[in-house]
């Protein structure tokens, strides 16, 4: 934490506090009415002891009154539908002051809270509460479109912070990368120094001033001397280190978002190319940024097809012997087909991992079969891995052929896997 932030954070404190002494709410009195009191309210302290108080309320609520919570703040803090008419009515129409009528008073009320001691994180956290419940009760959307709304102003790239993590940074933060890690795990602090402190490993981190030193998303890269095809080969406790002037090439190799409340609030594109620019500066030999990546949704898409019989004979057999552990099975086929043939629902590639990176502007370099031999990659992909490449001459084209058209970019190496007959 900066000091700056430390002062502000103690003076928002000392505020919220006064503000206790000058509530007029009882201790017994209803979660809704206070948040109905901070809408109406104006007193600065005042108005900051209320969002702390519900915030606590909310924080001592079993699941299942979270549940009724939300909904409750969906159905009674909707748009004011009174208000919202005098303004359509009115006898010069403003679309202007329609569009302030017609806001969710949801929003407003979330806004305020955020100005609690605290309040960003726990509203991120709050919102982490709600996509739980979002996934078995739909009606619940329109209120986390408000959290979205919001959350995509708070976070966006101007309020971010690049740092490089290095074995100096903070104990705290150290333990946070080592819990947030969502890709290849990483087993203590020997495993942690072997990533941070390594002459020919990085790591870098979006921060947020409101979350203060807890990372927001983070990516691991491996200076290497060519495009690798296997992840062993990367995370190895006994490897050959390189110079940095040795290295061609930057891999990232895990790209993990650590706050689970953020989910839908994209950081990574800006990650990745603001990443590739330190690189670019701080190692003039990198030519090359390529990904090492997973492909999580390969193994479960395949089994469905083949219990559907949508795919050819001779797929459908790759994959029963991918079940059988034959490892000579012809999985950078069924891959590409994967990768290249299979379309998600909405629109674009089906596989989550290759949506992010083609919808950054990458192209699918590399497939390569056996490359994680990991139990979370055997069972995720059994075990095949993909290379996309960040070409900086081309990203921006590939990002607007995807976006537009669902243009899958790969490469003529990749589009030769896939077999007509």
């Amino acid at each position: 934490m900066n000091r700056a932030s430390g002062i502000l954070n103690d003076l928002i404190g000392r505020v919220a506090d006064t503000g206790r002494g000058l509530m007029k709410s009882a201790p017994q009195d209803d979660i809704f009415d206070i948040c109905e009191a901070l809408l109406s309210g104006k007193g600065e302290a005042t108005g900051l002891a209320q969002a702390r108080v519900i915030f606590d309320r909310y924080a001592a609520l079993s699941a299942e009154k979270k549940q009724v919570f939300f909904a409750t703040l969906r159905d009674r803090f909707g748009v004011d539908r009174a208000k919202t008419e005098a303004a359509y009515n009115a006898q010069e129409l403003s679309l202007r002051a329609l569009h302030a009528a017609s806001e969710p008073r949801s929003q407003e009320l979330i806004r305020r809270l955020n100005r609690a001691p605290g309040g960003t994180l726990k509203l991120v956290a709050m919102r982490q509460d709600l996509l739980a419940f979002m996934d078995k009760d739909a009606s619940l959307k329109p209120l986390d479109d408000d959290f979205r709304h919001l959350f995509s102003s708070w976070f966006n790239r101007g309020f971010l912070e690049l740092r490089s993590i290095d074995w100096n940074t903070s104990a705290a933060v150290l333990e946070k990368i080592i819990r947030y890690e969502a890709v290849h795990e990483i087993s203590g602090w020997s495993d942690l120094r072997r990533r941070v402190a390594a002459p020919d490993r990085r790591l870098y981190a979006f921060f947020h001033p409101a979350l203060l030193d807890d990372p927001l998303i983070f990516v691991e890269v491996a200076l290497t001397p060519s495009i690798p095809g296997n992840i062993d080969d990367i995370l190895a406790s006994e490897r050959k280190m390189l110079t940095p002037d040795q290295a061609l090439t930057a891999v990232f190799y895990s790209i993990s978002n650590c706050q689970d409340g953020l989910r839908g609030i994209s950081f990574g594109n800006f990650l990745i190319k603001q990443v590739v620019e330190e690189l670019r500066r701080d190692f003039g030999k990198l030519t090359t940024f390529v990904t090492l990546s997973p492909v999580p949704g390969l193994r479960k898409w395949a089994l469905a097809q083949v219990a559907d019989k949508a795919l050819p004979e001779r797929l459908a057999k790759i994959v029963e012997q991918a079940e059988a552990g034959n490892t000579t099975a012809d999985l950078a086929e069924l891959t590409a087909h994967y990768m290249l043939v299979a379309r998600s629902a909405r629109g674009g590639a089906t596989d989550p991992v290759a949506r992010f990176h083609l919808g950054n502007g990458a192209r699918l370099e590399r497939i390569h079969p056996n490359a994680d031999k990991s139990e979370r990659g055997q069972a995720a992909s059994w075990g095949v891995m993909v290379n996309y490449l960040y070409d900086l001459a081309t990203i921006e084209r590939n990002h607007e052929a995807y976006s537009t058209a669902d243009d899958i970019i790969a490469s003529t190496q990749v589009r030769r896997l896939l077999k007509t007959r």
